[in-house]
């Protein structure tokens, strides 16, 4: 028998599942469905997600991490137990195996939390779990020559955290985590709407709000959109029209914070490795990257070459995915025991 083995890219928005010789085999929101009075998990993934909004008063739909770390233990024990058995369904042995787990965890986590990481996917049924950092998986997934002696740069704009990182020789030489994500650039534009035309919206209409309208700079000239929420004055539902110049500004202080994040990273940087990262640019990799115009932004401000990786939804888990094909080769990867 072999052990299937598993990469996961455990994302504050997202949770990918990547299977050995099979690829990413589950995409669905790090969403779980509680009864509050019970405290039994009732839905996981996409149908806890399909529950927002239309709950009774007993049963609770949460996000377990929060920023990239793990803020209910036991929902996230629960969510990896669903997903790592959802997996079975693509073992080839006849007679059921424990898996391998590779597991990815922001930068900036604290040895606390990597252990609760770390026991949620012992206690999930992990044979074994290894934790590998998420700007290297991202770097890995992105096809970067992390294992050469050549400076690689990546920034990995996640739903909770931004990761930037400067990679040599299969290490991250210097990095840095900001818990500033495409979360905080939706609550951003909650916020606004909600102090400039006292309307309150919810997180998934100022998301789609900000994949229609946003810009990280030099605003769509002329675009709005129809917006759909509630009145704080009357408390009734009602429509307003918002334009991309009113998005560019809501989204301003966030975005600059992951422009800045980058900036500390390059000061902080080996004057060798600084040229390598001039020659060959900075890779973009997340959700966040695919924001309207991230990658002219960051190139302005650093005079840098910036663009976006293939794949940049799925570089983590497709890193944590590569990382199983020779576990030893990177020196962040540390087996739990």
């Amino acid at each position: 028998m072999v052990s299937r083995d598993i990469g996961i890219d455990l994302g504050t928005a997202n949770l990918l599942v990547y299977i050995k010789g099979k690829g990413i085999v589950i995409n669905e929101p790090s969403v779980v469905a509680v009864n509050t009075k019970t405290g039994n998990v009732l839905a996981v993934g996409d149908e806890a997600r399909n529950m927002v909004g239309r709950t009774p008063d007993n049963i609770t739909v949460i996000r377990p991490l929060k920023n990239g770390v793990i803020a209910d233990f036991q929902s996230t024990a629960a969510m990896l137990k669903y997903f790592i058995s959802k997996t079975k369904k693509f073992e080839s042995n006849l007679i059921p195996t424990k898996p391998r787990v590779v597991i990815c965890t922001p930068t900036g986590v604290t040895q606390v939390e990597k252990r609760a990481i770390r026991d949620s996917a012992l206690k999930s049924g992990a044979k074994e779990v290894y934790v590998v950092e998420e700007s290297l998986a991202a770097a890995i997934g992105a096809n970067l020559p992390v294992a050469e002696a050549v400076g690689s740069m990546i920034v990995d704009i996640g739903g909770g955290t931004t990761e930037v990182a400067v990679l040599s020789l299969g290490a991250i030489v210097t990095s840095r985590s900001l818990r500033v994500g495409g979360d905080a650039q939706n609550g951003a534009i909650m916020g606004y709407i909600r102090k400039q035309h006292k309307l309150l919206v919810g997180e998934r209409t100022a998301e789609n709000i900000k994949f229609e309208l946003g810009s990280a700079w030099e605003p769509a000239v002329g675009m709005s959109l129809d917006v759909r929420g509630r009145d704080m004055v009357t408390g009734l539902p009602t429509t307003l029209k918002i334009s991309s110049e009113e998005v560019y500004n809501a989204l301003k202080e966030p975005v600059q914070q992951i422009v800045d994040e980058v900036k500390l990273t390059l000061e902080k940087c080996p004057p060798e490795l600084s040229g390598d990262i001039l020659e060959n640019g900075i890779v973009l990799t997340g959700g966040g990257s695919l924001l309207r115009n991230m990658d002219k932004l960051i190139e302005k401000e650093t005079k840098i070459p910036v663009k976006i990786a293939e794949n940049p939804l799925d570089c983590v888990a497709i890193g944590t995915g590569k990382t199983l094909d020779n576990l030893n080769v990177f020196r962040q990867s540390k087996k739990a025991k």
